[in-house]
C-alpha cells in the first residue's frame, strides 16, 4: 500500500521480493485493523474505545467496590480494560485529538478506581483533577504505552538478518 497525499502516487507500481509480487492496494487488514492509504484511524479508535467502554461497564461494580484494594483495581484495569482499548495500536499514527480521546478514557476509568476526594476546608466531595490522577497512578500514560508497543516490532525484526523479507522491508531494501 502506498500512502501519499497524491492519490496517483504509485498507482501502477508493485513490489517484487523473493520471487513474489505484491500488488498495490487501497486497504488491507493487519492485526485485526483495516489499514487504508489515507491513514485515517479515527474510526478505528472509536471502535476500540467503544469496546473498552463495554469492558469498563462490565467491571464497573468491581472498580467502585470498597472491598477491593486500589492496587487490585489497577491490575484489573491493566489486564482487562487496557488491552481491549490498545488492541492493534502498533499500526496507529495518532493525532493530538486521538491522544486526547485516549487520555480522557483512561482518566474516566481511574476516577472510578480512586473515587472522589473530600476537600478538607469545605468538607465537600469532588472529582480528582488530572494531575492528582497522574500522581496516584504511577504507570506511564496510555499514549506512552501505545508508542512503546509500536516500537517493539522493529526490535523484534532487527535480529532476523538479510535472509528474511520482513527485515529487508524494515531497512527499506526489499
Amino acid at each position: 500500500m502506498v500512502m501519499s497525499r497524491d492519490q496517483n502516487a504509485g498507482r501502477s507500481h508493485s513490489i517484487k521480493m523473493d520471487n513474489s509480487s505484491f500488488e498495490r492496494v487501497e486497504e488491507f487488514k493487519y492485526l485485526g485493523t483495516t489499514l487504508t492509504n489515507q491513514n485515517s484511524i479515527q474510526e478505528k479508535i472509536k471502535i476500540r474505545l467503544k469496546s473498552g467502554n463495554a469492558c469498563y461497564y462490565s467491571v464497573q461494580n468491581i472498580l467502585s467496590s470498597s472491598l477491593l484494594s486500589k492496587n487490585l483495581k489497577i491490575n484489573i484495569y491493566g489486564t482487562i480494560i487496557l488491552p481491549v482499548v490498545l488492541y492493534g495500536c502498533e499500526t496507529w499514527s495518532l493525532t493530538l485529538r486521538e491522544e486526547r480521546r485516549l487520555r480522557v478514557f483512561k482518566n474516566r476509568v481511574l476516577r472510578r478506581i480512586f473515587g472522589p476526594k473530600m476537600e478538607e476546608v469545605t468538607e465537600e466531595w469532588r472529582k480528582l483533577h488530572n494531575e492528582e490522577l497522574n500522581d496516584l497512578y504511577c504507570s506511564p500514560n496510555i499514549v506512552r504505552v501505545m508508542k512503546s508497543r509500536r516500537m517493539r516490532w522493529p526490535g523484534h525484526v532487527a535480529p532476523m538478518g538479510w535472509m528474511r523479507g520482513v527485515y529487508r522491508i524494515l531497512v527499506r531494501k526489499p
